[in-house]
């Protein structure tokens, strides 16, 4: 059994029944059963229909949903309402998508030897999708995995994280209610880590979808079957640029928001923060002075702005970063105290060394740093100088100023006065080089899960 806990107190929730290697070679089996089955395969129409009839569902329990992620995952309930909204609206997107998924028209004619003939593509689903998932979104995150897999027709199987797997035991059996037959979607929980790399490698996965550590998503790329495709979603140390041009009024929230959201635990949660040397005394006094506010605590509470780390391990790691950092010359300006077993003050940290741990490492926790810049090439040379590369930020009136660092920053999105957490569910959501690997949002994935076949007509 897996015993779950609430993120902020470690109070028990629930315990879970475990999967053996013989319930992973049942699911598989299953899985590979129903696709073989083409006969069978639902209609656009019918999945169309089964994910409306979801969204209805989770919409019904979107209270119940919101106040399961604050638990498990120590995500601030309005966050985590947000979060289910989100849901919502993904499974509704997978379905909206539908109607522009198809192949195209290829052009035949245009030599003597393609004459008389008529060629198109059509879509069909690659196959069994393994789909691992993490705990910072326990809900949405399994909606971006398991709704493209259900709307293009793929069975899945889907792991969530071991420290918040009870939202994704309830999406499945919601899924199951709509209508989608068990073998298209089965939640997978391991008793064993190693399973879970079984599940991912196994010869009968044509497509898998992971998000979390990039040690551990690019090692499960290495040895997946020949043939198969992957999607992987690591993190960064997300870099936002401030220019002096920069409406302070303005920027402060969107900063804090990108800084301390969900304490931090997000792929691309803002983390160094290059501010102009013109404005830098004004920025960082404004900045921390919102920090100091910030409302830290219980998640499941209204007015909770910043909760709990995932595990005090965690709070631990994040903690020893802080000091080395001090310890190498950085100012801690204000937070960074333990609170509890699992929560951390939100932490600004002031011009720490460049080596330190906190500076090239994606922390995952409520710090950002602040670094002072004289000219804007540095400054992106600097937000550059990483081997992950996920989203970046520039905070900028000066429409010039904006462009150059918009093109020039080594990123898959850069958002311009907003902050680098900035997501819809629609939009293309991707890390480079060590980052990740494909290209994530709806609709992509259901791209993704699709190969084109071309069907070629010859007239008499």
């Amino acid at each position: 059994m897996l015993q779950v806990v609430q993120a902020y107190d470690r109070a028990p929730i629930s315990e879970v029944p475990t999967d053996d290697e013989a319930a992973l070679e049942r699911k598989l089996a299953a899985a590979q059963k129903a696709f073989k089955d083409r006969d069978n395969w639902l209609k656009p129409h019918q999945r169309i229909a089964i994910l409306r009839k979801l969204a209805g569902l989770l919409e019904g329990k979107r209270d119940h949903l919101a106040m399961q992620i604050a638990r498990e995952g120590g995500k601030p309930l309005p966050d985590a309402i947000v979060e289910a909204n989100r849901a919502i609206d993904g499974v509704h997107n997978a379905a909206d998508e539908l109607r522009n998924l198809a192949g195209r028209e290829i052009p035949m004619g245009l030599s003597a030897a393609a004459d008389g003939r008529w060629a198109f593509t059509t879509k069909e689903p690659i196959g069994i999708v393994a789909a691992i998932s993490a705990f910072n979104h326990p809900l949405n995150l399994i909606v971006h995995q398991v709704a493209p897999a259900i709307a293009t027709g793929c069975p899945v199987i889907v792991k969530p994280a071991g420290t918040t797997p009870l939202s994704c035991i309830e999406f499945v059996k919601l899924v199951h209610e709509a209508g989608l037959p068990e073998p298209w979607c089965q939640s997978f929980i391991p008793a064993e880590t190693a399973l879970a790399e079984k599940l991912a490698t196994d010869p009968r996965i044509a497509f898998l979808s992971f998000i979390g550590s990039a040690k551990v998503g690019w090692h499960l790329h290495s040895k997946l079957a020949h043939g198969a495709r992957s999607a992987l979603e690591h993190g960064g140390v997300a870099p936002a640029i401030v220019d002096k041009s920069a409406d302070l009024d303005a920027i402060i929230e969107p900063m804090v928001k990108g800084g301390f959201y969900h304490a931090g635990q997000v792929c691309v949660s803002t983390q160094r923060i290059y501010v102009h040397e013109a404005i830098a005394d004004d920025f960082t006094e404004r900045l921390i002075a919102r920090v100091k506010t910030l409302r830290t605590g219980d998640p499941t509470l209204k007015d909770t702005e910043v909760g709990p780390l995932i595990v005090p391990k965690e709070a631990d790691r994040v903690s020893s970063w802080i000091e080395e950092a001090v310890k190498g010359g950085a100012k801690l300006a204000t937070g960074g105290k333990r609170l509890s077993e699992t929560t951390l003050e939100p932490a600004v940290l002031i011009d720490p060394s460049p080596e330190a741990r906190i500076s090239r490492e994606e922390v995952f926790g409520p710090v950002v740093n602040i670094y002072r810049y004289r000219d804007l090439d540095d400054a992106i040379a600097r937000a550059n100088s990483l081997p992950v590369s996920f989203q970046s930020s520039i905070f900028a009136q000066d429409i010039d100023v904006a462009l150059r660092a918009a093109n020039r920053l080594e990123a898959s999105a850069v958002m311009v006065n907003d902050p680098t957490t900035f997501r819809t569910d629609w939009m293309p959501f991707a890390g480079r080089r060590v980052s990740g690997y494909g290209i994530g949002g709806i609709p992509y994935t259901m791209r993704d899960m699709t190969q084109e076949k071309m069907i070629l007509l010859k007239r008499r």
